[in-house]
Order: C-alpha cells, then sequence, then structure tokens
C-alpha cells in the first residue's frame, strides 16, 4: 500500500465472524501480541482481515492498540486472492521436514486443502496424528498469511489409498504423477480440459492431484487408482524428489488455468 510516496506492507490476519460487530472488530490472542509488540503497528495503520468462515478479506484501520486487544475499523472489502480452480494434493506421506515443507510453499501456490496419504512406499509412520496434524494447521495459517489468502487451507487427517479412490467422484478429474508413466503428460492433460476451466460460466473447478512419498507410488497403487478413472501423467525425462512433485504440479496447473 501507498502512503506519502512509499510503499507499506499491508498484513494479513484472520479472524472468525464472532469477532466482527457491525464495522468493528476485535484481534484478541497471540495475533494481537504479534501486532503490538512484534510488529510494533500504531494507531490508524492498516492491516487486512481475512474472516474464516465467509472468506471475504476487507481492508481495516486499526482504532486503538493493546498487548492483548487490537480494534479495528473495516474500511472496505477488498478483491479475493482465491483463484476458482481449487486443488486437493494427496501428499503421500514423506517425512516430516519435508511434509513442513510441501504444506507451506503449496499454500503460497494456491492449494485448497492438503491430504497426508499412508502409501505402501511410505518411510515414515505418522506418530501423535493430533499433534502433527495441529502443527501442520498452524504452518498452512502461517503461510495463508504471508502470501495474503482469503483462505487457510485445511490440512485433513491421514487417509489410505481407498479414501483417495472412495473421493474421485468429488473432483473435475484426479491426476497421478507416476514415474512408470510414459505415454501420457501433464502438459497433454492440462491441454485437453483448458476449455473447463475458460468457461466463466462454470463457477468452480476442483482438481485433484496425487502425489507419492520418497520410495514412489507402487504399481498395484497406480492400477488401482487408474481403474478408478485416476489420469497417471508423466513430469517429464527426470524423476523429481517427492516435495519438488507436488510442487511444479500446483504450478503448472495454476499457470494453465488460474484466470
Amino acid at each position: 500500500m501507498k502512503k506519502n510516496g512509499v510503499y507499506h506492507k499491508v498484513y494479513n490476519f484472520f479472524i472468525g465472524s464472532s469477532q466482527i460487530k457491525d464495522k468493528n472488530v476485535k484481534i484478541t490472542g497471540q495475533d494481537a501480541k504479534h501486532i503490538s509488540s512484534v510488529l510494533r503497528m500504531k494507531e490508524k495503520e492498516k492491516i487486512y482481515i481475512s474472516n474464516k468462515e465467509t472468506h471475504i478479506k476487507y481492508l481495516a484501520e486499526i482504532s486503538s492498540i493493546s498487548k492483548d486487544e487490537i480494534d479495528c475499523i473495516l474500511l472496505n472489502e477488498v478483491e479475493s486472492t482465491e483463484s476458482n480452480i481449487k486443488i486437493t494434493l494427496f501428499q503421500g506421506l514423506p517425512k516430516s521436514d519435508k511434509m513442513e515443507y510441501i504444506i507451506q510453499k503449496a499454500v503460497e501456490l494456491g492449494v485448497y486443502e492438503i491430504v497426508p496419504i499412508n502409501m505402501k512406499n511410505c518411510i515414515v509412520k505418522l506418530k501423535d496424528e493430533e499433534k502433527k496434524i495441529k502443527r501442520w494447521q498452524a504452518i498452512s495459517e502461517a503461510a495463508a498469511k504471508q502470501s495474503k489468502r482469503n483462505i487457510i487451507p485445511q490440512i485433513c487427517r491421514l487417509k489410505n489409498i481407498e479414501d483417495v479412490a472412495k473421493s474421485i467422484k468429488d473432483f473435475d478429474f484426479m491426476i497421478v504423477a507416476y514415474e512408470n508413466e510414459d505415454k501420457i503428460t501433464l502438459k497433454q492433460i492440462l491441454q485437453e480440459n483448458r476449455t473447463k476451466f475458460s468457461n466463466k460460466e462454470k463457477k468452480e473447478c476442483k482438481i485433484a492431484i496425487v502425489i507419492g512419498p520418497e520410495g514412489g507410488i507402487d504399481e498395484k497403487e497406480a492400477k488401482f487408482l487408474a481403474d478408478k478413472s485416476a489420469t497417471m501423467v508423466s513430469l517429464g525425462k527426470r524423476i523429481l524428489r517427492t516435495e519438488t512433485a507436488s510442487l511444479a504440479m500446483l504450478s503448472m496447473i495454476m499457470y494453465e488455468y488460474d484466470f
């Protein structure tokens, strides 16, 4: 945002509908402490406020500030940063540090939700799932704030390959990155389906992408998903790491379809 000829960064925060009364907003908890103690913001400074329930984003002005509570006045609604392409990433469970990296970058790139998948070639097993999901959700929220998302992408509970197959009907199509596929490319599939996503009357399109863990997708798992109408695709001549494949697919889909 430009002020007195200088561009100032406008930070983004998420709130619930209960925190809004008329045009007044109260921010409490860790966000309030961050605004007052870390960012050291002052009255009259501007921030973005995104409603977690309605997904509407507003430009707001800080009216009063203390260590534990920030009062703001909503000025106007701002344009959404969300795409009409809703991508669900089914991610074969990788090592913990890689999953955190995937979540952070996938949220920045516009993913709608992330579903960790327990697959045959997963090297690690998820211990204390509740604690891990909570941490992953916090990473998603931090990335959503940084990239000024209107939503905080949901990190779902651990699923298996059968759960993935059952969900295929919920998407316009599902793409599986499979290293043994040597005929059908991601580029080909995206181009073939492009007319669906350039249709302005179609308000929302849902795509699922499936990425294997470090050990890749097992042949039987690939066949199982293909038999359920998922499409196997090649990402090119080179084999990508699981964390690279996820982000490469997201980038290519958004490039083609995010109008």
